[in-house]
């Protein structure tokens, strides 16, 4: 079980930088080699940028459950 947790702790690292990474800044980012360029200035939030904000929320919760779990066995 604890292996099993420390598993999922690792991918979910992983995964969150590349999704942090991914994000949108002030000058323009990867998600806009994605399609999240041109619609940007028309209408300030894109698809691909929401999509990408709710997979950055569930790969961060999935991390605080891990590390929660690992701190309780």
């Amino acid at each position: 079980m604890e292996l099993a947790l420390q598993i999922v702790l690792v991918l979910a690292s992983v995964l969150m930088t590349l999704f942090v990474l991914l994000h949108r800044g002030k000058g323009g980012g990867l998600s806009s080699l994605f399609g999240g360029g041109v619609q940007s200035n028309l209408s300030g939030s894109t698809v691909v940028e929401k999509n990408l904000d709710r997979f950055t929320i569930i790969t961060g919760l999935i991390w605080i459950i891990c590390i929660i779990a690992l701190n309780l066995i």
